[in-house]
């Protein structure tokens, strides 16, 4: 897990690997940031925690000491939880389809930042978030799950912020389960998922 902040989405992953029977199990909490809130989260839960600060650092050199670190522990997918670092493309190669995000928004509605704001300003009627394969581009990749979310008139940014963010804690474990258990595969540039329904609610798009 890479974080640069609270780690919200950090916590609904260690609450659901807690569970013995879920396929993936968090091997380390790596922040760019020493204060991040979230390697706290991390500490309490008995996870190893790592910091790499980036400040003073060019991004391939600072990217090159993240790579160094997370091959040292053996570790198999990277997941994104408010890490506010954009990764070069080089290390996004390397770690080709084994990269997860989580991002506010019905991608690829709504990239990059401020997304509530757009959201409400347009009128949407529906908004969500989505869970997908990282590439160069940002907010870009193959999509393996999303949550529709409706905004309500009256809606402000805060409180449309508080509900994709429920549903938020709900999809990303969801969608690391698909992928860690083998369930879900890149094909393409789509992700497949065998056995694949709209289940509780997620939007996945089924094998076959």
């Amino acid at each position: 897990m890479l974080i640069s902040g609270r780690g919200s989405n950090l916590q609904a992953l260690i609450e659901a690997a807690a569970d013995p029977a879920y396929p993936a199990e968090i091997a380390l909490v790596l922040s760019n940031l020493a204060e991040a809130a979230g390697l706290d989260r991390a500490r309490s839960a008995g996870i190893a925690t790592l910091v790499i600060p980036h400040k003073g650092k060019p991004r391939d050199a600072f990217d090159a000491e993240l790579d160094a670190a997370l091959k040292a522990r053996g570790i198999d997918l990277i997941c994104l939880a408010g890490f506010m670092r954009l990764l070069t493309p080089g290390f996004v190669e390397a770690w080709a389809d084994r990269i997860l995000n989580i991002h506010p928004s019905l991608l690829p509605a709504y990239k990059g930042l401020h997304v509530h704001e757009r959201v409400i300003a347009d009128g949407v009627r529906f908004t969500g978030c989505t869970v997908h394969i990282v590439r160069p581009e940002m907010d870009a990749g193959p999509i393996i799950a999303q949550a529709a979310v409706p905004v309500i008139d009256g809606d402000t940014p805060e409180t449309l912020a508080a509900r994709v963010l429920t549903a938020e804690h709900r999809v990303y474990p969801l969608a690391l389960a698909l992928v860690a258990s083998g369930q879900a595969k890149v094909v393409g540039e789509r992700v497949l998922v065998e056995g694949a329904t709209a289940a509780q609610g997620f939007l996945v798009n089924p094998a076959g």
